[in-house]
């Protein structure tokens, strides 16, 4: 296990809000050792990761709860797009009599409401699950200064919900990304998509953050999640 450290200036660059999601997809596919053939994804968005898979699959499971996203996945003969909420009952009656060599899920997971029950079943469709999720250190500057809770996983929660079922390797990454002016700073904060940007701050909070967040950077924690073998 190690924690890395890395400073990333791309939010001026791109005008982009879902720059780090796009970094940790990317970093989730490059670390592969195999060309798995049946993969299922949880969270797949709008395609961040399957975007990244160069070899030929026999069959490609994508979920996401949100049916816009749904949507812009690519389509495909050997590519099934579902949508779902993978803390519902539902979720897992779709999954269970499946078995994939390989679960994968970018910035996704931490958003579950009981992610041990998750991990359980995954454990008995595949062997292997190559995760990445954000950790409620996502933001921890602004959490303190609005003594504000993460509405995310924090990393222990993260770890234990996988060790139950898993052997694993885990490895968490700070990032930093830098902005030039506070303006463009908060603006992402709106926007990113990775909480910690609660409703509340646009109000009660915002002028006291405005004023103390010395920083010209967010920090994005995330966790890679490598699974060995099952326990």
């Amino acid at each position: 296990m190690s924690v890395k450290n890395q400073f990333s200036k791309y939010a001026n660059q791109y005008k982009n809000h879902n720059i780090i999601q796009q970094i940790v997809a990317k970093s989730l596919i490059r670390e592969l050792k195999s060309q798995p053939k049946r993969v299922l994804e949880l969270g797949c968005g709008s395609g961040q990761v399957y975007n990244h898979i160069s070899w030929k699959l026999d069959f490609y499971k994508a979920i996401d709860f949100s049916a816009s996203m749904c949507e812009l996945h690519p389509k495909g003969k050997n590519i099934e797009v579902k949508c779902f909420d993978f803390d519902t009952q539902e979720f897992l009656d779709e999954i269970k009599d499946n078995h994939y060599d390989l679960v994968l899920s970018s910035s996704a997971l931490q958003w579950s409401k009981d992610l041990s029950k998750i991990i359980k079943h995954l454990s008995l469709i595949t062997k292997e699950i190559n995760a990445v999720l954000f950790t409620s250190n996502t933001f921890k500057t602004i959490q303190d200064i609005t003594n504000a809770k993460s509405p995310i996983l924090d990393e222990v929660s993260i770890k234990e919900a996988f060790s139950k079922y898993f052997e694993c390797e885990f490895e968490t990454i700070m990032y930093k990304l830098e902005f030039d002016n506070k303006k463009d700073l908060f603006d992402y904060i709106k926007k990113s998509g990775v909480s910690g940007a609660n409703p509340s701050l646009e109000f009660k909070n915002a002028k006291k953050l405005y004023k103390e967040y010395n920083l010209n950077y967010l920090e994005f924690e995330v966790i890679f999640v490598k699974t060995i073998s099952k326990l």
